[in-house]
């Protein structure tokens, strides 16, 4: 195992600001579900060094017990781990975004109204490592398409939108906008309102292997939204005014993200995420997963951000999932909820932000750095 990072540096409880107000209850729930996932399969340890084999102990207890209150939960936590400033990248401050699950209105089939589909992974495309990868090949992918002639790059954002899938049969529903199917692709997961008022839902399963290339920061950089401007409501407002302009913007993020469906087992929970466990609103959170280990606790600081209540934002939260553009230590997305009041959550959400992780007592008092 890699040894524990010097980006982190031990504190103590009384230096995260609001540790003791905070509900850590609500936080052991999400982190009891990783308990369970584990004993399936577990986490990759991620590049600082925290050694999922240390979280054992946690992870046991936490199977073993239920419904804790307050004081029980933040007993737990100060029993099994002890808090870490997490150093940021060289440069760089922490910083918070959100993501949410979107609701849409959808049909099964194609019409006037719903001519824009959310796709499933197609047959021709595969996963690349370092047993397949072509010569030459951009190492960024991980994803590529099956040719006779062997792997080649798959289609892109603006191929696809303009037909290279038509006629396979992958339609899974059909969307009325492109922009709602868009950010869908974003947040890589949506609740699906079916025309009898039942509910589906769908999930990430692939990608094209692209990178990403955000809509806000594609117009900041076109000059149309300051970036400091730039969120999810400021961006729909631009496309509402632009329509003539949306494939322009949207076909510059040449990545397109194909989907499978999962059953809506708990509407009080988000989709199963990378984490491979159900997110939960306000306590789950995306982060880089080649440097940190899923199931990681954090306390974030972020006093600039009310917009999950009106005060400042002090809470721990588990890491159950990741993304293409969170990179780095001190970087994380916080999942808002499912529907549109979780949007508008999630869509304001960039603020700097004090990062802690709960590191397990076994690696840093057994001399893990």
């Amino acid at each position: 195992m890699p040894p524990l990072s010097a980006a982190f540096t031990p504190v103590d409880y009384g230096d995260l600001p609001g540790w003791a107000e905070d509900d850590q209850n609500l936080a052991f729930e999400a982190f009891r579900r990783s308990a369970f996932h584990i004993l399936t399969k577990p986490y990759r340890t991620g590049s600082l060094g925290v050694d999922f084999a240390a979280f054992a102990p946690a992870y046991a207890e936490a199977r073993s017990a239920e419904g804790l209150d307050r004081p029980q939960a933040r007993a737990f936590f100060e029993r099994h781990f002890i808090p870490a400033r997490v150093s940021p990248s060289e440069g760089a401050g922490g910083l918070v975004t959100g993501f949410y699950e979107p609701e849409v209105r959808v049909s099964p089939v194609r019409t006037d109204d719903f001519t824009v589909p959310l796709l499933a992974r197609p047959s021709d495309l595969v996963d690349i490592d370092d047993t397949n990868r072509p010569q030459n090949f951009d190492p960024y992918f991980a994803f590529g398409r099956d040719t006779a002639g062997g792997i080649v790059e798959y289609f892109d954002r603006g191929q696809i939108e303009r037909g290279a899938l038509a006629g396979r049969g992958l339609e899974i529903a059909w969307l009325a906008e492109k922009v709602d199917a868009f950010f869908i692709h974003v947040q890589g997961a949506a609740r699906l309102v079916m025309p009898d008022g039942s509910m589906r839902r769908v999930t990430y399963a692939a990608k094209t292997g692209h990178r990403f290339s955000g809509p806000g920061r594609i117009l900041a950089d076109l000059g149309e939204i300051p970036l400091a401007q730039v969120t999810m409501q400021s961006i729909r407002a631009w496309l509402a005014a632009n329509p003539q302009r949306i494939d322009e913007i949207f076909w510059r993020n040449r990545s397109y993200i194909f989907f499978r469906e999962a059953e809506v087992d708990d509407p009080a929970l988000g989709p199963v995420a990378a984490a491979k466990v159900p997110l939960t609103a306000g306590r789950s959170v995306a982060v880089d997963r080649l440097l940190h280990t899923f199931g990681t606790p954090f306390f974030i600081h972020a006093p600039a951000l009310t917009a999950f209540d009106t005060k400042p934002f002090r809470r721990l939260m588990i890491a159950q999932d990741t993304g293409s553009a969170i990179v780095g230590p001190a970087r994380g997305d916080l999942f808002a909820g499912s529907g549109d009041a979780a949007g508008e959550i999630a869509g304001v959400v960039r603020n700097e932000a004090d990062f802690f992780a709960l590191l397990p007592r076994p690696l840093v008092e057994g001399g893990g750095r």
